[in-house]
């Protein structure tokens, strides 16, 4: 199989299940949701619309922001994330099917599920190398106009989104402050499994190759 359809393959799989991650989260987000999703829940209590689609509209106003200020980062993959993620999310939660809020602890480890789902997503999307998603291109540049590292830009980045989705009536809570210390090892974790992965079937591809000419 060619390697570049393995490497969308990955991309869309990561995608699919970072919008499952985010949609399991949503329905227990009255103990917390990531800054973004704090934002985008927020808007959509004000404005209507749909969550999924303030996600998508979020994601293309960053496109936008990131073509007039830094164009290297935005790829195929940069715009397929900021159309797709918020679509997959609206889907599954218009499925119905996924675990209703119990108001206990069980929803905490809920999170937590969701959590480690979308850390997973994220970390395959990225590993696949069609280009990093609108929020992701937009703290590299801000990482770079700062010189700030990029867990910095992004901690600067997250908080101000942050800050207006609290301030717009957006769910924030405990589990709000726990996405950096679960996800970030999942995707990291998740980002070099998949890097593994897809270098095995280059070095596969080249030797079939390197067979054949012989």
């Amino acid at each position: 199989m060619q390697v570049k359809v393995i490497q969308y393959v990955i991309f869309l799989l990561g995608l699919t299940f970072f919008g499952l991650g985010n949609a399991i989260a949503v329905k227990v987000k009255h103990v917390g949701l990531h800054p973004w999703e704090v934002l985008n829940v927020a808007l959509y209590q004000h404005f209507g619309l749909t969550i999924g689609t303030w996600g998508v509209i979020c994601g293309l106003l960053l496109v936008i922001i990131s073509f007039f200020t830094a164009r290297k980062y935005i790829k195929i993959g940069t715009f397929l994330n900021a159309l797709l993620i918020g679509p997959i999310m609206d889907f599954f939660l218009w499925l119905d099917f996924l675990p209703e809020p119990t108001n206990s602890w069980v929803d905490y480890l809920i999170l937590t599920f969701a959590i480690v789902i979308s850390g997973i997503g994220g970390g395959m999307y990225v590993a696949a190398g069609l280009g990093a998603g609108p929020r992701d291109g937009f703290m590299l540049f801000i990482s770079n106009k700062t010189k700030l590292s990029v867990s910095q830009a992004r901690i600067l980045v997250e908080s101000f989104v942050l800050i207006i989705g609290f301030i717009l009536g957006g769910p924030v809570f405990i589990a709000t402050f726990l996405y950096t210390f679960i996800q970030s090892p999942v995707f990291q974790t998740s980002m070099r499994f998949f890097n593994s992965l897809i270098e095995l079937f280059k070095n596969k591809n080249k030797q079939i190759r390197e067979d054949v000419s012989l």
